[in-house]
């Protein structure tokens, strides 16, 4: 066990019987910092009922996040979470822009691959009972106590019900599928919720345990199985072992989304970014520029009141 982490015992009667420690949970890379900078500086300001905060990185990119580290900050290391065969390389085929994750054991991956695949290692290493996942690109806006993602001893799932019934989410349902045949769920049992948004919560001791049945199932490393389907995500993974698996056991479901997230198009003007942040649902204290839309961090920093 490295020791830069901090695990503890947990039990479910000791989850009931007291207040559960949460740790946001954020995996970039090298091209993100300053948005990973400006999200925890909002963090800083705006977040309560944080144990810790860990920023899961490729090790390349470890020295250059190390000035993000703090008392209640550590930047973790891949090579800490996941197998050592599975290695990371420049990728010719896009002119070394890319990088690629390579090994005997699972198919070609990609940085959003092998991000996922942190996010669900890490609970093998924090000792926190809740793990607050929350990407690089997010800011806060308003005050958030994690105490929200928990009740009565349940931890919140968010789930969008029969959501994948409808038109325009056939890669979501290969997603479900897969999650599926990882799990060992039969084939017939099909779901149709969505898992996936940003500012989300997991029972960590729920995870270890997905990993195990996984493992138990293939005979295989859990990194092994999951990436060798490589249309996977670690949202749908975890929604359908806590509903198809567990029947829901130790969670409540909440379908509000609590962060307000530009996914695609342009970046915003000054007054649109202003109107997106004016249009936020009353539940909402955090907004989501996707990365690739190209927004100018420091221009965000000056109009959400941080420059």
């Amino acid at each position: 066990m490295n020791n830069r982490f901090v695990p503890r015992p947990d039990t479910e009667a000791d989850f009931l019987h007291r207040t559960p420690t949460a740790a946001v949970v954020t995996a970039s890379y090298a091209p993100d910092l300053e948005r990973c900078r400006l999200l925890c500086d909002t963090i800083d300001r705006y977040v309560y009922g944080v144990a810790h905060h860990y920023i899961l990185v490729e090790h390349r990119d470890v020295a250059l996040f190390r000035q993000l580290e703090n008392n209640r900050r550590t930047i973790v290391d891949e090579r800490d979470l996941l197998p050592r065969w599975l290695h990371a390389f420049d990728d010719p085929l896009s002119l070394f822009r890319r990088r690629i994750w390579l090994s005997l054991k699972t198919k070609p991956l990609r940085g959003w691959h092998v991000q996922q695949l942190r996010r669900i290692a890490i609970s093998a290493h924090a000792g926190e009972d809740v793990l607050v996942f929350c990407d690089s690109d997010v800011a806060f806006l308003k005050p958030f106590d994690c105490s929200g993602f928990w009740r009565d001893g349940k931890v919140r799932l968010f789930r969008r019900d029969g959501v994948l019934s409808g038109d325009g989410h056939e890669e979501h349902r290969i997603w479900s599928r897969n999650a599926g045949s990882a799990l060992g769920i039969e084939p017939s049992e099909v779901s149709t919720h969505d898992y996936i948004s940003t500012l989300i919560a997991w029972r960590r001791e729920t995870v270890t345990a997905l990993c195990a049945r996984i493992e138990k199932i293939h005979g295989r490393n859990w990194v092994e199985v999951i990436g060798a389907a490589r249309k996977f995500s670690e949202c749908m993974i975890y929604g359908r072992y806590v509903d198809d698996v567990l029947a829901g056991a130790g969670h409540f479901h909440g379908s509000e989304e609590f962060c307000r997230v530009h996914w695609t198009g342009e970046a915003l003007s000054d007054d649109e970014f202003r109107r997106f942040v004016a249009a936020m649902a009353p539940q909402q204290v955090a907004i989501g520029m996707q990365s690739f839309i190209g927004t100018d961090v420091g221009r965000i920093r000056r109009l959400i009141g941080l420059d």
